[in-house]
C-alpha cells in the first residue's frame, strides 16, 4: 500500500517521467472543448481507440456542437456512428445534446453527479468527461488505469477488487492537475500491456469477452445497416440479405424497435 508522501512521488515520478516521453498524439486531447470531449468518451466506451480515431474527427466535422447534433436526424447520426457498434451510444449522444441545449443552455455540467444523470453516462464517464473537460480531481478507473495498479501495488495478489484499487487511485491523485495525470496512468498502462503479461486478469472483475461472430449485437449492427443503407426494408429481405435464421432477425427487430432505433409501418421497418 501506499501510504507516505515519499512513495506517492516516487510512483508519481515514474509514470509521469514514462508519459512525458511517451505521451500518445490523441485528437481529443489536444482540445478543452466540452463537447469534443464528451463525444470522445461516448465513443470510448468498450471501443478501442484505434476504431475511434477513424470516425472521431469526421463524426466532430459533421457535428461541431452541441446545436448541430441535438438538431439533425437521427438517421443521420447513425449513418456518422456506422462502424463504431454498440449503437445505442448514438441515440445517447444525440439525446445529451438535446437536453444540454434544453436544459443547460448549450453548456455541459461539470459535476460527475450531474452528468451521471444524463444517459448513457455511467460512473466512469462522468468522472472521466468532469476531469477531462474541466481538470476537475475526480476519481475512475478504466482498463489500463486498473493494469497499472495491479502491476505496481498488486503484483502478489490474485482476485483484487475494484475498491482496494480506487483507495490507491484516491491517495496517489495528482489533485493539482488530474487530467494530465491520469492520462499519464492510461499511458502507462498501454505500455504494460505490451510488455508485460496482463495484470488485469488478476482483477475480481475480470471476464474474457464473448464471440462477436453469429452474436445478437452482430445481428442487430447488421441489419441497422441495411435498413440505413435502404431507408425502408422488409423482414423478408432481412433474412434473404443477411442469411441469419429468422427468430434470430425476429427477436434483433423487436429490440431495435423497442428501443428507438426503428419503426414499423406495414411490414417495413425504417429508422425512427
Amino acid at each position: 500500500m501506499v501510504r507516505k508522501n515519499t512513495g506517492i512521488e516516487a510512483f508519481r515520478k515514474t509514470i509521469y517521467a514514462f508519459y512525458r516521453k511517451n505521451p500518445r498524439n490523441l485528437p481529443w486531447r489536444r482540445t478543452r472543448n466540452p463537447y469534443r470531449i464528451l463525444v470522445s468518451e461516448i465513443m470510448l466506451q468498450q471501443t478501442q481507440v484505434e476504431r475511434v480515431l477513424a470516425k472521431y474527427l469526421r463524426f466532430i466535422k459533421t457535428f461541431p456542437d452541441f446545436r448541430s447534433l441535438s438538431e439533425t436526424s437521427l438517421r443521420d447520426v447513425l449513418h456518422a456512428w456506422q462502424g463504431l457498434g454498440y449503437n445505442r451510444r448514438a441515440i445517447a449522444l444525440k439525446t445529451i445534446a438535446e437536453i444540454v441545449m434544453d436544459k443547460y443552455q448549450g453548456k455541459l455540467p461539470e459535476c460527475p453527479d450531474e452528468l451521471a444523470k444524463l444517459p448513457g453516462i455511467g460512473r466512469y464517464s462522468s468522472a472521466a468527461i468532469s476531469v477531462f473537460a474541466f481538470n476537475r480531481p475526480a476519481v475512475l478507473i478504466e482498463t489500463n488505469i486498473r493494469r497499472v495498479f495491479l502491476h505496481v501495488f498488486f503484483h502478489d495478489r490474485e482476485n483484487v477488487k475494484d475498491s482496494e484499487i480506487l483507495s490507491l487511485i484516491q491517495s496517489t491523485l495528482d489533485v493539482n492537475n488530474p487530467r494530465e495525470w491520469y492520462y499519464a496512468l492510461m499511458d502507462y498502462g498501454v505500455m504494460l500491456k505490451k510488455d508485460v503479461e496482463n495484470p488485469n486478469r488478476r482483477s475480481a472483475h475480470y471476464k474474457t469477452q464473448k464471440s462477436f461472430h453469429g452474436s445478437n449485437r452482430q445481428a442487430r449492427g447488421m441489419i441497422l445497416r441495411h435498413v440505413l443503407q435502404s431507408k425502408t426494408i422488409t423482414q423478408k429481405e432481412l433474412t434473404d440479405a443477411l442469411m441469419m435464421p429468422s427468430e434470430k432477425i425476429d427477436n434483433a427487430l423487436e429490440q431495435l424497435v423497442n428501443e428507438g432505433f426503428l419503426k414499423k409501418e406495414r411490414k417495413k421497418y425504417s429508422v425512427s
